[in-house]
């Protein structure tokens, strides 16, 4: 039997569990932004064009150059911050996952 120390301690062991899941999604989704920013760099970088058009809801906007990279290097930016925090909150997670992995060992063994 299973008591109800053991099945509050189980509910945190699985939500701990689908906030790593979560965390994961999100900085795979990070990732690949900002794999799509850097392609959209490198493709400014090696244009001769003095505009280019920038996708902006249902509409395109001609704007410098100049003015799409800087945008595209905040976003970078932005992304790799976001990518930095996520990883932090996983590290934190694992190890309190890993905290917890011998009273789950003990409960199994039961």
């Amino acid at each position: 039997m299973v008591s109800e120390d053991d099945r509050k301690f189980l509910g945190e062991f699985q939500a701990y569990q689908q906030q790593l899941q979560a965390i994961l999604l999100q900085k795979e989704n990070i990732r690949l932004q900002s794999l799509e920013v850097e392609k959209a760099l490198e493709e400014l970088e090696v244009s001769k064009e003095e505009k280019a058009y920038k996708i902006a809801g249902p509409i395109m906007i001609r704007k410098d150059v100049a003015d799409l990279k800087k945008e595209l290097e905040e976003k970078k930016d932005d992304l790799n911050l976001r990518l930095r925090t996520l990883e932090n909150a996983e590290q934190r997670i694992i190890k309190k996952l890993k905290d917890m992995q011998p009273r789950l060992e003990r409960m199994i063994e039961k």
